[in-house]
């Protein structure tokens, strides 16, 4: 077994775009080389669905005959540039603030990418939790699929509470 790990070089680099539809998407390594595969079912595998473009991400590669492909997601951090505007709100919104709030498990009631929203709720509690399309790709993601379990940290804005980061169910267990 631990022969085919070391069969599996650990590749960095970064989701050139990934389409939760289709199933798959690609990865450019830092390395020059070929694009690398990258299948749903190896990024479900981390607890993702989907993985926002141009987030930087480290995998584990097989060759196949096919070409490159990821057989292990071991990392990903979101993109850079992104940015979310969160309105009257923003004060609350410090780096600092963010990262002091308690991860919350939650499940995905519903999110329509088309919309740019949807929302969450938080096991034990009523209310739900609006989850906006910039909070997901600023945490890393494209999508998410109803039912889907994910962590949030939140803030209570004037409309209620907001997702201001959202962590995958299995990164939040490895925290």
């Amino acid at each position: 077994m631990e022969d085919e790990i070391q069969d599996m070089p650990v590749v960095h680099g970064q989701v050139k775009w990934f389409d939760p539809v289709k199933g798959f998407g690609f990865i450019v390594g830092d390395e020059a080389g070929s694009d690398i595969l990258l299948h749903a079912n190896v990024l479900r595998n981390f607890g993702q669905s989907s993985v926002a473009d141009g987030a930087k991400i480290t995998v584990r590669v097989q060759k196949t005959a096919r070409g490159v492909q990821a057989v292990e997601v071991v990392m990903i951090e979101a993109p850079a540039h992104v940015h979310f505007p969160l309105g009257e709100d923003s004060d609350a919104a410090t780096p600092e603030a963010i990262a002091a709030q308690p991860l919350e498990p939650a499940r995905v009631k519903w999110f329509d990418k088309g919309k740019g929203f949807g929302f969450a709720n938080v096991f034990g509690r009523t209310e739900d939790v609006f989850i906006h399309i910039e909070v997901l790709r600023q945490s890393g993601f494209a999508d998410l699929q109803p039912g889907e379990a994910v962590c949030l940290r939140i803030l209570e804005g004037k409309r209620g509470r907001m997702a201001v980061q959202v962590v995958s169910w299995e990164s939040a267990a490895r925290q």
